[in-house]
């Protein structure tokens, strides 16, 4: 039988820093770089040429481009043109974040306070756009020839890996090698010696 050790002060101090630390830098440097293209890119069609619109600005080849969009929706442009309502809703979710970590923040595995943190800057980085501006920055966009996937920023890829991440954990579990070690880590065997 094993048992859960309970929390060091030290160890729950350090789940917080990494969680805030990441959330913290999640949401600044998405900021920063909204706040580089934003003035210096104009807005821009991405799978046709649109009246109107600039051209995307090649990074990679027609790989990766700059195409500035207003995003007034959710996630790679889903849910249309609801920006009140989801700052609404991204408020709530950044409860719900908070929420959890301090429930799980020393129980779990560190892969848990990961993706945690990067779901909260993400959440962080496009509320204040939507607060600010009412529709989100998005520039980075990418595919080939005509096949693009939808115009993203950072907030939107740390969301992205926080959700595989979660994904991964909960369908796989201890199977993933570094999920069993970090698992393994928080679990103290109570194997009582017997002297005789």
């Amino acid at each position: 039988m094993t048992l859960t050790r309970p929390a060091e002060p030290g160890s729950i101090r350090g789940r917080w820093l990494v969680f805030g630390g990441l959330a913290a830098a999640v949401a600044l440097v998405d900021q920063i770089t909204k706040a580089f293209v934003d003035p210096r890119f104009e807005l821009a069609w991405t799978r046709q040429p649109v009246a109107g619109f600039a051209a995307p600005t090649p990074v990679v080849g027609d790989l990766v481009r700059i195409a500035k969009t207003y995003n007034e929706g959710g996630i790679f442009g889903l849910f249309g043109n609801g920006a009140p309502l989801l700052a609404i809703a991204s408020v709530v979710v950044i409860g719900i974040i908070l929420f959890y970590q301090a429930r799980t923040g020393s129980e779990g595995p560190v892969v848990l306070t990961v993706a945690l943190g990067l779901l909260l800057g993400g959440a962080i980085g496009n509320l204040v756009d939507r607060l600010r501006f009412g529709h989100v920055i998005d520039f980075v966009d990418t595919g080939i020839g005509d096949f693009r996937w939808y115009t993203f920023n950072v907030a939107d890829s740390a969301i992205s890996v926080a959700v595989l991440l979660l994904l991964l954990v909960s369908v796989l579990g201890d199977r993933l090698p570094w999920v069993s070690r970090l698992c393994r880590e928080r679990v103290e065997p109570a194997a009582p010696s017997v002297s005789g």
